[in-house]
């Protein structure tokens, strides 16, 4: 039994006692890392159905200031991303920049389409990072830019291709969300915030809403006959299939875009301007190569290689080193992800991984090992 002495509850963690979940603390929260099904079946199902995961961990806030091209700005000083032209009900995945544009944290940016909400921004944040970041925000906002904690929300995913069906049940605005977007709405009258987005590369939502409306949310979603509770588990399994980075591992503060090949959160603006930190780094690793780039592996073997295992080259040379790894439940194969000198990345380049003093044999593959399943509409 994990000591979660330390750990906080989430308004959900009644309800995940209730479910068998066996729980862990992450993020310095008390979470499901799987319920009684297993991570296997988790992970299946949302691939299949549709899951109901506890992401009340992470940080939501608001920054607020005069106007949207006053706050958007503000962002964008600190960030890559443009955020001046982004549309009302539209929202942005991008990082934070330290001054060596290394990543602070990556996050959601959701500008309201409420009117009365001109010149507000909705954050979502890592929950392990949700501390350095607001302190990071407070410290480079300019006057006339407040941040706003929302430490009384609850955030809920509901992931998979039947997720639209059981919500359109209680949303009726869910349906007509595109990926990345979001839309208040109400559910049995309670007012909460609808994003169609997630973390598992499946079509699927996040629905913020106050923490004391949390678990009759849960339970009224988890009723529906395509819905089970899925863990921490089958979460990192979906995303590692769907080629997704996780914080602290596959990205950190000495990691640039450019090496982690997210240079597409830098629109073609801001590559013109230049104006955030770490410019002349970033967009030189993007125009003429980084010193090392994020790549997808498959082993070719049955054994999976997890974070830290050394990446050799045929002649056993160290050519970079695992950042992410485990088993496919969907592809029922081992994979990872890792950084590797450019000379290395093309797709097919055989290589080894050191598990145990032994070499793994394995190729570098493209990514997302399995295709995202995303709405996008007109």
């Amino acid at each position: 039994m994990a000591d979660l002495s330390e750990a906080r509850k989430t308004p959900l963690f009644a309800l995940h006692e209730e479910l068998g979940g066996s729980l862990v603390d992450f993020a310095g929260y008390a979470l499901p890392v799987r319920y009684p099904a297993g991570i296997m079946a988790e992970h299946l199902h949302c691939r299949d159905n549709a899951a109901l995961f506890d992401v009340s961990h992470m940080g939501q806030a608001l920054l607020v200031g005069p106007d949207h091209a006053t706050t958007a700005s503000a962002l964008e000083a600190i960030t890559p991303s443009a955020f001046t032209k982004l549309a009302p009900g539209r929202m942005r995945y991008s990082v934070l920049l330290n001054e060596k544009g290394g990543i602070i944290d990556d996050f959601i940016v959701t500008r309201p389409e409420d009117p009365a909400l001109d010149g507000t921004l909705m954050l979502v944040v890592n929950g392990a990072c949700k501390e350095k970041d607001y302190a990071f925000l407070s410290a480079n906002l300019p006057e006339g830019i407040t941040l706003e904690r929302l430490d009384d929300k609850a955030l809920i995913a509901l992931q998979g291709p039947k997720a639209v069906d059981a919500l359109s049940r209680h949303a009726a605005r869910a349906e007509g969300l595109s990926f990345m977007s979001h839309t208040p709405d109400e559910i049995n009258g309670v007012a909460v915030g609808i994003s169609r987005c997630g973390y598992t590369g499946e079509d699927g939502f996040e629905i913020s809403c106050n923490a004391s409306d949390a678990e009759a949310l849960a339970r009224l979603l988890l009723a529906e006959p395509e819905v089970e509770p899925a863990g921490l588990g089958a979460r990192d399994s979906l995303r590692l299939e769907s080629g997704l980075c996780l914080y602290g591992h596959d990205l950190d503060e000495d990691t640039d875009p450019a090496e982690a090949n997210l240079g597409w959160v830098i629109q073609k603006s801001r590559r013109d301007d230049g104006a955030f930190p770490g410019a002349e780094r970033i967009l030189k690793g993007l125009q003429e190569s980084p010193e090392r780039i994020r790549v997808g592996i498959r082993l070719l073997g049955k054994a999976p290689a997890r974070e830290g295992a050394e990446i050799q080259d045929q002649d056993g040379n160290v050519i970079g080193q695992v950042t992410s790894g485990g088993f496919a439940p969907t592809l029922q194969i081992p994979i990872a992800m890792g950084y590797v000198a450019p000379a290395f990345a093309d797709i097919g380049t055989k290589v080894n991984l050191v598990v145990r003093k032994r070499a793994l044999e394995a190729e570098i593959a493209s990514m997302p090992f399995v295709p995202q399943r995303y709405v996008r509409k007109p």
